[in-house]
């Protein structure tokens, strides 16, 4: 039986190309608003850091009405460290709106993306984006969209996928390429024509494939999925299977079924086979889980998510400031949200060390780990961190290591920067092409570890022109030593405040990450020095008042601006001895061992 009067349709494309715009146009083309509604923009986009961005981290569900027919809206992160996400949210989809910048064109992202759309045969529908941009190269994007479709070896069926040309950002989408609209009306209709009703036995035992989950104070865990089979009613038994667990069967019970209706959850008493549907009731839900019932439980099959490649050791914070400003600074405290991120971020592996007070987190990149350490600075949690490591695999006895393919387009003037940079970094440039956007693109397959620390670099080689994209490829043979870390560290070398006159002195020796005033610690870096060695600065001293006076000796101090850090760039800069300092109000960088004596001695013994 088909469920004629809903669709399901999730919306991908690369990071920063409109996906979550061309989403609230939908949502006030269909009247999801009233007219004189006040609403922000990305209103998605509900998480802080994704506000501040201006990417989406994590995956949102919406509904609007139109022509008598709910379309369920499924809104994807593009960033390749959040493509777990992405894999398993187009389970709950019947066809995928792939949303391209009309000057960009398909990038590193949108082929990701498309790969996984047609691996689940999901019927795709182009939206050419910002098609009034001065620089826009309509006719030139479709034909790279279509030979994407060949280049990933879909079926024929992709190449009469149907385009929409649309500037989300001022609300309108049309069928023709030269025509302004004043509303979504013509991708609403494509949605509805070319995305399949869902089809299943409704007289069936139910089932829902868990695709995301929740957790809210006042309900417990969360189950978000689409009701594969059946009827789901309120206060229904069920029975919870997972395909890639064959031991896990438990009983348990649904005690409230929502459904989405715009940005609001709406209880309702029983939801159809095709619904999207969030589940209270199960204490403990996974996602990847089937619910069924009693008579039918066998699990459905759910795509195992890409293992992460990058790991970092959080631990609780013992530096001499430590507990001043955080409100959770115990291990139990860190241990607790730490295993309950892990229950709603399938691509994060959280396991416990030989200490108690240590956690091994694993993630798919930087940019995921960094965003969860952001996440818990801003719910108070104190804690450190130690330098990013790459995870290797012992495959037929050889050490191996997780290849990136890095794609990176930049003016014609930098490439020769690029190539020398990551050649030193094992990277091995596979294709380089001009592109019709006036940059030269080259692909490099690189060992993930080249990549660390070398964003920040590139940003500075290029003048914050270059865009670097990478993915996860394969698993390879180790490529040997890489050379790290190029600059040296200036080191506090007592605790108390930063005066104006000592760190005029150790400014002469490197850049200085902090200003006058602040506090320090005995171990914190304070800087960086050029030359690759770790000095220790007294930038507490004081200038001693004599009777003597020298002329020039008054003249007023000027002091070079501190450079501050966010927290990905301090990720790319600490070295194996040091520790990234985390707390609401504080980003620190120091030694493991903060007494100058003792780290001396232990480099003596190394």
């Amino acid at each position: 039986m088909k469920r004629e009067d809903v669709r399901n349709v999730a919306i991908i494309a690369h990071v920063d190309h409109g996906k979550t715009t061309l989403v609230d146009g939908l949502l006030k083309s269909s009247g999801t608003f009233r007219e004189n509604q006040e609403v922000k923009e990305r209103v998605m986009d509900s998480n802080s850091i994704e506000k501040e961005r201006g990417i989406t981290i994590l995956s949102k569900n919406t509904a609007i009405h139109y022509n008598d027919k709910k379309i369920n809206i499924i809104d994807t992160p593009g960033h390749a460290d959040f493509g777990g996400e992405v894999e398993r949210v187009l389970n709950m989809a019947e066809s995928v709106v792939l949303v391209v910048d009309s000057h960009e064109g398909p990038m590193p992202q949108t082929k990701f993306v498309l790969r996984k759309a047609i691996e689940l045969n999901l019927p795709a529908i182009i939206c050419i984006n910002k098609v009034d941009r001065p620089d826009q190269r309509i006719d030139e994007v479709e034909d790279e969209i279509l030979d994407l479709f060949i280049s990933l070896d879909a079926d024929e069926s992709y190449l009469e996928s149907p385009f929409v040309y649309a500037s989300a950002k001022n609300g309108w989408a049309s069928l023709e390429k030269d025509t302004v609209k004043n509303d979504m009306i013509d991708l609403l209709d494509t949605i509805i024509e070319y995305t399949p009703a869902f089809e299943a036995d409704e007289q069936a035992p139910f089932k829902v494939l868990v695709s995301t989950t929740d957790y809210s104070s006042f309900l417990g865990s969360i189950a978000i999925g689409k009701v594969e089979q059946g009827v789901i009613k309120k206060n229904a038994n069920a029975v919870i299977t997972n395909y890639n667990e064959k031991d896990r069967l438990e009983k348990s019970k649904i005690v409230t079924i929502y459904e989405f209706d715009g940005l609001e959850r709406v209880e309702v008493e029983e939801a159809k086979f095709g619904s999207i549907v969030a589940l209270s009731g199960m204490e403990d839900i996974s996602i990847g889980d089937t619910i069924g019932t009693e008579e039918d439980h066998e699990p459905i099959e759910f795509t195992k998510i890409s293992e992460p490649t990058l790991s970092m050791t959080f631990s609780v914070n013992d530096s001499p400031f430590a507990g001043r400003d955080g409100k959770y600074v115990t291990s139990r405290h860190l241990r607790e949200r730490l295993f309950k991120e892990k229950e709603t971020d399938v691509s994060l592996r959280v396991e416990n060390t030989d200490s108690t007070e240590s956690f091994r987190v694993s993630g798919r990149g930087e940019l995921h780990l960094s965003v969860l350490i952001e996440n818990l600075r801003r719910e108070g949690y104190e804690f450190q961190v130690s330098k990013p490591e790459v995870m290797f695999k012992d495959i037929d006895g050889k050490k191996h290591e997780p290849i990136e393919l890095a794609t990176i387009d930049v003016d014609q003037e930098y490439t020769g920067s690029v190539i020398d940079k990551l050649g030193r970094r094992k990277g091995e440039l596979v294709d380089m092409s001009p592109t019709s956007s006036g940059y030269t693109r080259m692909i490099f397959r690189i060992p993930a570890r080249g990549l660390i620390g070398y964003r920040t670099e590139f940003l500075t080689d290029t003048k914050g022109t270059g865009i670097l994209n990478s993915e996860f490829e394969e698993y390879a043979p180790y490529k040997g030593d890489m050379e790290t870390r190029q600059v040296g560290s200036l080191i506090a070398s007592e605790q108390g405040i930063a005066r104006a006159y000592g760190l005029n002195a150790a400014q002469s020796r490197g850049q200085l990450f902090i200003e006058a005033g602040d506090e320090v610690y005995e171990g914190e870096v304070v800087g960086m020095n050029a030359k690759g060695l770790d000095i220790d600065v007294n930038v507490c001293k004081t200038k001693k008042l004599t009777n003597t006076r020298a002329s020039g000796s008054d003249d007023a101090i000027m002091l070079t601006p501190a450079k501050k850090m966010s927290v990905e760039e301090m990720m790319e800069f600490v070295e194996d001895d040091e520790l990234i300092e985390v707390t609401p109000n504080n980003l620190r960088i120091r030694k493991r061992i903060l007494d100058s004596n003792l780290r001396y001695k232990s480099k003596k013994n190394k």
